[in-house]
């Protein structure tokens, strides 16, 4: 379910429509440029843009409405780019997985994490098969619910290589730019946003900024600002709120480095992003993070804030390091290609049909 301001997940089912070439596919979305001019239209009110309601929608028309388009066409199989399929019917489907991070760090408030402990493993169970978006992600998967070796297959993501490039931008064109490190991603605790700003306070060059890219949320945003002005750093602490998709590229370029010190992620995506710009990146060496990053990127253990600090100040002071992280990371992004994750997941998808 697309909308305005597209996720992760949504970036991914973008990207595979353009790269899928399965023949006698019926694409079901609430755009009609993707749709092919199909009949067959999402409701646009089941994105999680339109909250809990949304997410609550969308899975009452998964169990019952999806089915009854499975038989009008006569499928043979639905290929859904999230865990959600229909759990009472004869449907034969694939699932994509793409973390389990509200198991790994729930909050019984939140009703994802009773979705992902009741209603994942059902429909993980009754699926023909399970893409994973990297080795982390399967081998959770393996963990949590006692999937095989034999019914998942771990697919890498892809990054946008004509939004997302090197422009050769070293400084910011603004001489009233300071220059910044970069965070992308939301506020959640388990993004590790607070461990950052300790870093970066522990920053002994004070003519440097930290600008984070991302939506607000009441929940977290506040705590964060909070905690920027306990340490002393809320003048050099830029809160951006959510980045239009087009200006991603000129923001990383310019930056010093990203920074992404998330304790867990399915796959990454502002890593791979970053590199694909030249930016240098320092990241966790947790999860999947060392599966895309390689060795293109500093590696850090996200508990420690000394690490983060020590990285942070590596890339300030030795232009030498940045060098050798810019062409690394470029090297490194050209190794993925939405191309080659359609082609892939394509081949898992005809063993099915």
């Amino acid at each position: 379910m697309v909308g305005t301001k597209p996720t992760g997940i949504a970036t991914y089912a973008q990207n595979l429509v353009a790269h899928w070439h399965i023949p006698e596919t019926t694409f079901l979305t609430p755009q009609p440029t993707l749709a092919q001019h199909n009949p067959y239209l999402i409701p646009t009110h089941l994105s999680a843009e339109h909250g809990r309601a949304g997410h609550l929608r969308r899975l009452l028309w998964t169990q019952f409405q999806l089915p009854n388009i499975y038989r009008e066409l006569r499928s043979r199989l639905i290929f859904s780019p999230v865990p959600e399929a229909p759990i009472a019917s004869s449907c034969r489907y694939v699932v994509m997985m793409h973390d389990l991070i509200p198991l790994r760090f729930p909050n019984w408030k939140s009703p994802l994490t009773y979705y992902c402990r009741y209603y994942i493993p059902q429909v993980l169970a009754q699926a023909e098969h399970v893409i994973c978006n990297s080795e982390s992600t399967a081998q959770d998967v393996k963990n949590h619910f006692g999937l095989s070796h034999s019914q998942i297959t771990p697919i890498l993501l892809a990054y946008d290589e004509q939004n997302f490039r090197s422009l050769n931008l070293d400084q910011p064109d603004d001489a009233a730019v300071t220059p910044y490190f970069l965070y992308i991603g939301r506020h959640d605790p388990y993004k590790n946003v607070q461990r950052l700003l300790t870093a970066f306070a522990h920053l002994p060059h004070q003519d440097c900024e930290l600008w984070l890219a991302g939506p607000a949320d009441p929940r977290y945003t506040p705590t964060l600002a909070a905690q920027a002005d306990e340490l002393g750093v809320n003048q050099r602490v830029k809160f951006l709120n959510y980045v239009a998709y087009d200006q991603l590229p000129v923001l990383l370029n310019r930056a010093i480095a990203l920074v992404f010190p998330s304790l867990w992620e399915g796959f990454g995506f502002p890593a791979l992003e970053a590199m694909a710009c030249g930016t240098p990146v320092i990241t966790s060496n947790l999860s999947s993070l060392p599966e895309v990053v390689g060795d293109a990127a500093i590696l850090i253990d996200p508990y420690n804030t000394t690490e983060i600090t020590a990285a942070m100040r590596s890339l300030v002071e030795d232009s030498g390091v940045r060098a050798q992280l810019h062409a690394a990371g470029l090297a490194r992004a050209s190794q993925f290609s939405w191309r080659k994750t359609g082609q892939q997941t394509a081949e898992v998808l005809r063993q099915f049909l």
